[in-house]
């Protein structure tokens, strides 16, 4: 995160935010997209240095789309329109920025993809985020352990898969992490998977949703558990 907010004050710098005090309502703003942490240590930057002392941005602006594409997509029009000259993006659907990207570019903003990779664009910078394959390992540990607590004398372990929304790249990396854990228990037949259903085309959930998520439980209960006991789900919602 240090390295993350020293390149963005950086950018902010370097793209001509520092300017004379008497221009303060010239300068361009950081517009930010999630990320608290990032918005708390640039204006404790800010703070710290003064309006006057480089590497510190003018300003930000924190916007929250509440996963309404068209909403994400006006945000940043607007912050392009008001001069921001950094965007940090954590995408709700990376396929779909690339008209504003654009505009954000040819306005001379920087573009850091934080978290979330936006794809089908020439435009981004930067791309920040974490080791997604690792969250997935992580994601599956902990099932594994508790199936080996909580059921030691069953074997095998009947349990679902769900994955995350397909049109978040980070999905399959967390999907694939879980998997390097769970497949070789499923091919050594210590896990049954008994719906069959696997892969992220099969166990994805659009947009994360849990009502969707709970959708999907509900018919594989009722499909596949009227005489089994489900041991464990994957459930990285």
């Amino acid at each position: 995160m240090r390295k993350l907010v020293s390149l963005l004050a950086s950018f902010a710098f370097g793209a001509g935010l520092m300017v004379a005090p008497v221009l303060a309502q010239d300068k361009g703003s950081v517009g930010i997209f999630d990320a608290d942490e990032i918005v708390d240590a640039l204006d404790f930057r800010r703070r710290k240095h003064g309006q006057n002392s480089p590497p510190c941005p003018a300003g930000t602006d924190l916007q929250f789309a509440e996963d309404d594409i068209p909403n994400q997509f006006a945000q940043i029009e607007n912050m392009v329109t008001k001069g921001a000259k950094v965007l940090v993006v954590a995408a709700i659907d990376g396929t779909t920025l690339s008209d504003i990207l654009a505009k954000a570019h040819e306005s001379g903003a920087k573009v850091f993809a934080y978290d979330r990779l936006i794809r089908g664009s020439g435009n981004v910078d930067y791309y920040a985020t974490f080791d997604n394959f690792k969250v997935g390992v992580l994601q599956a540990n902990p099932l594994v352990a508790g199936l080996k607590e909580r059921f030691p004398g069953v074997k095998p372990w009947n349990v679902e898969l769900f994955g995350g929304s397909p049109d978040d790249n980070n999905a399959f990396f967390f999907y694939d992490g879980a998997m390097s854990v769970l497949k070789p228990m499923i091919d050594a037949g210590d896990i049954a998977v008994v719906s069959g259903q696997m892969g992220m085309e099969k166990v994805g959930t659009l947009r994360w949703d849990g009502a969707v998520a709970q959708a999907r439980m509900d018919n594989l209960l009722s499909a596949n558990y009227t005489d089994k006991k489900v041991h464990g789900v994957l459930p990285p919602l």
